[in-house]
C-alpha cells in the first residue's frame, strides 16, 4: 500500500491501489481484521475513482464542436 492519501491519489494511482486491495482479497489469505480494513479502504478507492470519473466526464460534456463536428472550444460548467 502507498502512504499517499486517497484524496491526493490520481485516478491511475487509485485504480492501481484499487486493484492491488481485490487481489489481497481475492486471495483468501487476509486474516479477518486485516480484511475489513481493505475492503473499507477499497470502497474509499472506489468513491475516489468514480468521482474522478465524473470530473472528466463533465468536462468532456462541455467540449463544444463546430458544424464540421470538430471542437472549437469549451462552454463554462453551469453551477446550479
Amino acid at each position: 500500500m502507498t502512504d499517499t492519501p486517497i484524496a491526493e491519489m490520481t485516478f491511475e494511482d487509485a485504480m492501481a491501489a484499487l486493484e492491488d486491495v481485490v487481489s489481497q482479497l481475492e486471495s483468501g489469505s487476509v486474516p479477518l481484521e486485516a480484511s475489513i480494513a481493505l475492503y473499507e479502504r477499497g470502497a474509499e478507492l472506489k468513491k475516489h475513482c468514480e468521482a474522478k470519473l465524473a470530473a472528466a466526464e463533465e468536462k468532456v460534456a462541455q467540449i463544444t464542436q463546430g458544424p464540421d463536428g470538430k471542437a472549437t472550444g469549451t462552454k463554462p460548467l453551469s453551477v446550479d
